[in-house]
Formats: structure tokens, sequence, C-alpha cells
């Protein structure tokens, strides 16, 4: 009974592919296919990163101003501390983040040790640099949130691979610098799967299964287990 039902399909498909003018004409269908269904989930994915910064940052906005407050009280020092990060093929995007550090950081750096041991990374527990606040505002990843200005623009999106430093880019090969094929985002898997615990090539193997899989689905499902990951604040340092 399988091999009646199956059988016709397949002579359906040779006698398509066999001819050169139905073979291209199936291919090109199936890339307009392809295509659109691209594009609405590109549609799709850029309506609810602008819907979702515009919300979380105007709704918000009491809180906001008091970690501001804080922040600006703990030292005198800039409220925000800017970078320059890696966005999607290899673009430069200025980079924001609540200030959690003191003001002299990059100075220190030379001076500490790398928890991953690996420099294409840069990581620390009980870093000394950390402020009293920035401990805080690190712990439930508020210091992230200036960072929604970059998904309202497009520099980056709600889910997708963290935007590398620059220096860190430049000691990527040919492998790690697919994770730059697509915009990068607020979260991503490894970030609800242990955040700072993981070693780059982890970092990096999750990012890549991301891009491979990546789907609406797959963006609900990340999204959904961030607020609890952040909340239990696994390697949030």
């Amino acid at each position: 009974m399988l091999g009646k039902v199956i059988e016709p399909n397949l002579r359906e498909l040779e006698l398509k592919f066999s001819h050169p003018a139905r073979r291209r004409k199936a291919v090109a269908l199936l890339r307009t296919s392809l295509s659109c269904k691209q594009s609405c989930a590109r549609v799709i994915r850029r309506g609810w990163d602008i819907s979702a910064a515009l919300c979380a940052l105007l709704l918000a906005w009491p809180l906001w101003l008091l970690i501001a407050l804080a922040i600006k009280l703990t030292d005198g020092g800039p409220i925000l501390y800017w970078q320059y990060r890696v966005g999607y093929r290899g673009q430069l995007f200025a980079f924001p983040k609540f200030r959690s550090m003191r003001t002299d950081a990059e100075q220190c750096c030379a001076a500490l040790n790398n928890q991953h041991a690996d420099a294409r990374t840069f990581k620390q527990k009980n870093d000394p640099r950390i402020t009293r606040i920035g401990r805080w505002l690190r712990r439930f990843s508020l210091d992230e949130v200036p960072q929604l200005w970059c998904v309202f623009t497009g520099d980056m999106t709600l889910v997708g691979p963290r935007p590398p430093l620059p220096r860190e880019v430049k000691l990527y090969g040919l492998h790690a610098r697919q994770r730059l094929e697509i915009t990068p985002g607020l979260t991503c898997i490894w970030q609800i799967s242990g955040r700072s615990n993981i070693a780059f090539e982890g970092q990096l193997a999750m990012d890549l299964q991301y891009i491979q899989q990546r789907s609406i689905a797959l963006d609900i499902q990340i999204l959904l287990r961030t607020l609890p990951a952040v909340l239990r604040g696994t390697g949030a340092y």
C-alpha cells in the first residue's frame, strides 16, 4: 500500500526535474517560496523588536531613572558606558550599557586574570572593578537595558548571538565568523543556559546551532526562558 502511494509521487518528481525548462521553473518557484518565507519572518521579527523595545523603554522609565540616579550618586561618573561592537557581517555600531564598573575599568583590565582563559572572551568572577550598584545591575542583567535602543534602531534584535568586541573578532577564524552572519541579539541560547559560565567554544556552538535552526517559534521559546534565567542569575558576573 505504501509503495503505491509513493511511486506516483516519485514519477511526478522525476518528470518535473528531468526536463531543463521544468527544472528551472521548479527551482525558481522554490527560491521565491523561500524568499517569501524569509521576508515574512523578517517583517514579523522587526515588528516585535520595535514594539517590545518601545514598550520596555517607555513603560518602565521610572526604574531606568532610579538606576541612572543610583549610578550617578555612586561616584559621580557617567551613567552610560559606550563601546563599539561588531554586528551583522562585521558592521560596527555604538553599544550602550548602564555603567557597572569604575571609570578606570579599561586601564585596570590588563592586570586581571581572564576566567575563560581564552582571549576571544573576557570574564572574571568577583571582578574588583565592579561598583556596588553595578554588581546588583549585573545580577539581574539591568545593565543591558540601554541596548533596547539598539534593538529599536535595528543594530540588534531581541534574539540572536551576542555582539562581540572588535578585538575579539580579530581573533576569530572562519568558523567563528559564521556567528556574524545574522543580526546580534539581546538574548541567545547560551545566555539562558549558563551565561558567563560557558566558555567561548560552547557559546560558539550554541550560536551556530541557533543560526541553523532559527525560526519565530525558537525565538519565542528563548524569550520565554530569558526572564527565569535572569532571575536565577546563573553565570551573571
